[in-house]
């Protein structure tokens, strides 16, 4: 029963390879003397980020097509092949039992040469719309499993699962009480509390609101903890006072979600599905610079549902004010999104998402 072979794929962005080592965890978990192999783009973080998590890994020549004309679109073709014949080999060579892909460049040519080899694939999709990659290679794999609905938009509907996006273990065991956790930032424990989070790199135009919003801030009594990434955190450690905490990344995010009373974020995945956890009243502002503005439709997703809020970044400068001043006055808004972001959580998405590797397993 053991003795059974997994070869994942995810990687580009934090938000596929985390995903990927979650499922690879709970694999492990299962059958402790399985054997995994990941396979990455050769020159992602991939890379680095999987081997930190004690799983060996093979890079793949592969990159994605850039939106406007230029000389990696010419070797694109190349990569490709060249690619298709490396993830065959690998395939090959491993013999697994099943094939993971959970988004990015690599997955491709992966869960491509397993269904060559006629090894069956899962794959992942974490967005409210679906990448180019997992829409090439729907086709081809056994199952597809989504963390929204209406995925059958973009995928053969019998090969759907309902699973949602592995989240971190902390995020679904935090118990911290709210005054205890606030302490841990050096916060004031019965203080109202905005949880700013922009991701490991930071969000250039969050990180200019939050800025030219402190004075707001204070005249609502509300203190901050404000993650603005490693890019700015020099830019805004001057900032930093007793009731607002700068950070470039927070290692404790479950003490995090427990000191907040409202959060402010970008919309990618991973962020959201948390966030759904969590349960807090949260207002999104999606990055517009992500393939497909697939940030927005992951946010309106929820707001369609009434469990969140939404402001696009050519708003801010006149529209945020207003609305966070209204959320903050508005226990009634309040509870609503709180209890409507909580009924869309589903937070054994990694279990579920297993369980239906281990149906093919069984075939």
């Amino acid at each position: 029963m053991g003795n059974y072979k997994f070869i994942l794929s995810g990687g580009g962005t934090g938000g596929h390879i985390y995903p990927a080592i979650a499922i690879a965890n709970e694999l492990k978990r299962r059958h402790p003397q399985a054997e995994f192999l990941f396979v990455g783009a050769s020159d992602r973080m991939e890379m680095e980020k999987v081997p930190q998590a004690g799983y060996p890994i093979k890079g793949l020549w592969i990159s994605g097509l850039q939106r406007k004309l230029s000389l990696k679109n010419l070797l694109f073709p190349i990569k490709l092949v060249w690619s298709l014949i490396k993830a065959s080999s690998i395939v090959a060579r491993f013999k697994p039992n099943v094939v993971i892909g959970t988004g990015g460049f690599a997955s491709g040519p992966l869960i491509k040469a397993a269904s060559f080899l006629n090894v069956p694939s899962v794959l992942q999709e974490q967005n409210s719309y679906a990448g180019i990659t997992n829409k090439w290679l729907a086709p081809a794999a056994f199952k597809i499993c989504v963390a929204y609905d209406n995925m059958e938009r973009y995928f053969p509907k019998d090969k759907i699962r309902l699973t949602g996006n592995p989240v971190r273990d902390l995020i679904i065991s935090q118990h911290t009480p709210q005054e205890e956790a606030r302490k841990h930032f050096g916060l004031a424990p019965n203080k109202k509390t905005l949880l700013i989070l922009g991701g490991s790199l930071g969000a250039k135009r969050i990180n200019q609101l939050i800025s030219e919003n402190l004075e707001f801030f204070d005249s609502l009594d509300i203190q901050l903890i404000w993650q603005c990434g490693k890019l700015y955190k020099t830019q805004y450690a001057t900032l930093e006072n007793d009731s607002v905490k700068v950070l470039d990344f927070i290692t404790e995010m479950g003490q995090a979600y427990a000191s907040a009373d409202f959060v402010i974020s970008r919309a990618g995945a991973s962020s959201v599905s948390e966030l759904c956890i969590v349960g807090k009243p949260v207002v999104f502002i999606p990055s517009p610079n992500v393939a497909e503005d697939h940030q927005t439709k992951n946010a309106l997703a929820l707001v369609d549902k009434k469990a969140a809020i939404l402001v696009r970044e050519k708003e801010l400068e006149t529209g945020f004010q207003p609305l966070f001043k209204n959320l903050v006055a508005s226990e009634e808004q309040q509870t609503e999104l709180s209890k409507n972001i909580k009924q869309l959580a589903l937070p054994k998405a990694t279990e579920h998402i297993v369980d239906e590797i281990e149906a093919l397993l069984k075939k």
